[in-house]
């Protein structure tokens, strides 16, 4: 019996929507579901949810939760990996209050800055374990990592882990259809081009019939943003870099120099800028999970409509031999001539039974490579300093962070750094 195992299964609602997917498809019948996850409530609610959802639905797929995650690894053919090291609390209560003392502030810290950095640190030993057991058990088996931070994390498993890695994320399906929407124009019939890394990858063409529609988009753009909306960070990159960035504005805020500004507090406003945005986001989430729970897990009459997610229309093309084509995150084998041949870059990949292959961008706009570098640096030296145990690039990569840098003093960067190592505690390895 051909197998998918899910690490971190205990995200029932992500559970759902990759697995749900997997039940809706022919070409993944009878495939056995092995699920995982170190939070044994959380794991039964998803193998209740499953099952009832599998009952609703007449899939032939198969349903199994386990207790040892060699297990659950072993014959897989699809891993799939949506893990969170350290949880609100406390580990993002942590890397949001503590920069706050020294008077910085963050909207997600799930990607890059300090926040981003310290996700780094405490998840990457945990991936490097998977890729232990992966090597042993499956070692043949396609890794698709769904967990931020999405560029390291992929560049780790993949560099370090010798795992077949790919990492997936929403912002480059939802990029253009959010933005038409936004702009009222008609998605139907749209040719698009999307390249950079993750979080920062860029619209580089949108045509439709040939005919080139950036000036129509910049256009509506400059009309809307004559009023507080939720995207005017990205459209002021693109105003003044030229191109529109796949990741929202929140995240975009807190990726350059340019937004959160202690001595421009007016800027906040004026963009729209959301501090603090990620821990409200966990505590609405924990808030309503008791009725989301009800909902999902003690529901005998569950229904499923195939999400927008990669994973089965992946699993699906590897299946039957039948191309698509995603947007995913890989390590650049020169696949972006303008960017560092040790990062992880997000491009279009083409996905049959031959696995996945990426395709060949060529160089970026000079200015939208600049502006990935300055991320790039500060994800390697994390990498860096994950894989070597040394303390000196943890404050490297910080000391480059470009939010970081712009408002902090070299000596107040590395305070909050070791502040941050002590609090963590145990959820970090030892650095020297």
């Amino acid at each position: 019996m051909s197998k998918i195992t899910f690490l971190g299964a205990g995200s029932t609602v992500f559970a759902k929507n990759v697995l749900g997917d997997c039940m809706m498809t022919a070409s993944l019948q009878g495939f056995e579901l092995a699920l995982f996850d170190i939070n044994l409530e959380r794991l039964k609610d998803s193998e209740n949810m499953l099952n009832n959802l599998k009952l609703s639905s007449g899939s032939t797929c198969v349903v199994k939760a386990y207790t040892d995650r060699k297990e659950a690894l072993r014959g897989a053919k699809y891993v799939v990996n949506a893990i969170q090291v350290g949880g609100y609390d406390p580990c993002t209560i942590t890397d949001f209050e503590i920069p706050k003392k020294y008077g910085l502030r963050q909207t997600i810290a799930d990607t890059l800055g300090i926040g981003g950095i310290f996700r780094n640190l405490r998840t990457i030993p945990v991936m490097l374990d998977f890729a232990k057991d992966i090597q042993e058990v499956c070692p043949d088996a396609w890794f698709l990592n769904y967990t931020n931070p999405m560029a390291v994390l992929t560049n780790a498993m993949t560099t370090y882990g010798g795992v077949k890695t790919v990492g997936l994320c929403h912002s480059v399906q939802t990029c253009m259809p959010s933005l038409f929407k936004a702009l009222e124009m008609e998605t139907e019939g749209i040719q698009t081009k999307i390249a950079g890394i993750n979080h920062m990858a860029w619209l580089l063409e949108a045509k439709k019939d040939g005919v080139d529609l950036y000036p129509e988009i910049k256009r509506r753009a400059r009309e809307k943003q004559k009023e507080q909306h939720k995207d005017m960070v990205r459209y002021e990159m693109m105003f003044r870099f030229g191109y529109y960035v796949t990741e929202s504005s929140e995240h975009n805020a807190e990726y350059h120099p340019y937004f959160i500004k202690r001595n421009y507090p007016e800027l906040i406003e004026r963009f729209n800028i959301p501090l603090d945005e990620y821990p409200r986001r966990c505590i609405r989430q924990i808030e309503r999970w008791s009725t989301m729970r009800e909902e999902l897990v003690n529901n005998k009459n569950l229904e499923h409509v195939r999400s927008h997610e990669y994973a089965s229309f992946m699993f699906e093309a590897m299946e039957t031999n039948v191309p698509f084509k995603i947007g995913g995150n890989v390590m650049n084998t020169g696949l972006i001539t303008n960017l560092p041949k040790e990062a992880c870059v997000e491009v279009p990949c083409l996905v049959d039974s031959s696995g996945i292959t990426p395709t060949y961008v060529g160089d970026l706009p000079p200015q939208l490579a600049a502006l990935n570098r300055t991320n790039i640096n500060t994800q390697l030296l994390t990498l860096e300093a994950a894989i070597t145990g040394k303390k000196e690039h943890i404050y490297h990569a910080a000391l480059l962070d470009p939010h970081t840098a712009a408002e902090l003093s070299i000596d107040d960067i590395v305070a909050m750094c070791d502040d941050l190592i002590e609090a963590h505690g145990d959820w970090l390895p030892k650095f020297v």
